[in-house]
C-alpha cells in the first residue's frame, strides 16, 4: 500500500489517498476513477511526497526504549531468582507435595521452597487454603 498526497487543478484542493501500488495509481487515473473528493474533478495529479523518515526513526527509538526496558525487566528477574535462590530450598517437580507437607505438618519449616508446579497443582493448593506465588523465571541455559 502507498499514500499519495492528491492535488486537483480544478479547485486547486489537496487530499491523500491510498493505492495499492503506483502502478495501480497510474491505472486508475488512466481509467478515470480518481477523482477529487471536493469537486468531482477528473484532473488529478500526484504531489511529491517526501518520505516519513521521522516515523521510521521514532519505530526505531521505540523498539530500542522497548530492548532497554527488556534489559531492565531481565535484571529485576535474575536479581529476584537470585535472592529465591539463596533464601529458600528448591525442590523441583515436587513442588505441590512440599508445600502439602509444610502445610499439614505440625513442625513447619522455617525455610520456604520454590520449585515447578502445574497451572491445576496450584489451583488444588488454592483450594486446600495453601497459598503458592508464580513467578516470572529464567532458564539461563535456553537464553
Amino acid at each position: 500500500m502507498i499514500k499519495y498526497k492528491l492535488n486537483c487543478k480544478s479547485c486547486n484542493k489537496s487530499f491523500d489517498s491510498w493505492f495499492a501500488s503506483s502502478k495501480e495509481f497510474d491505472k486508475l487515473k488512466k481509467l478515470r476513477l480518481v477523482d477529487c473528493k471536493f469537486c468531482n474533478s477528473l484532473d488529478i495529479v500526484k504531489s511529491l511526497m517526501a518520505p516519513n523518515v521521522l516515523n521510521n526513526f521514532k519505530k526505531k527509538s521505540k523498539i530500542i526504549g522497548e530492548d532497554k526496558k527488556l534489559k531492565i525487566l531481565r535484571n529485576k528477574i535474575r536479581n529476584y531468582q537470585n535472592f529465591i535462590k539463596k533464601n529458600l530450598e528448591y525442590v523441583g517437580d515436587n513442588f505441590a507435595y512440599e508445600a502439602r507437607t509444610i502445610h499439614y505438618s505440625r513442625n513447619r519449616k522455617k525455610k520456604g521452597i520454590y520449585g515447578k508446579a502445574t497451572d491445576n497443582q496450584i489451583k488444588e493448593l488454592s483450594e486446600e487454603g495453601i497459598e503458592t506465588q508464580t513467578l516470572p523465571w529464567i532458564d539461563e541455559n535456553k537464553n
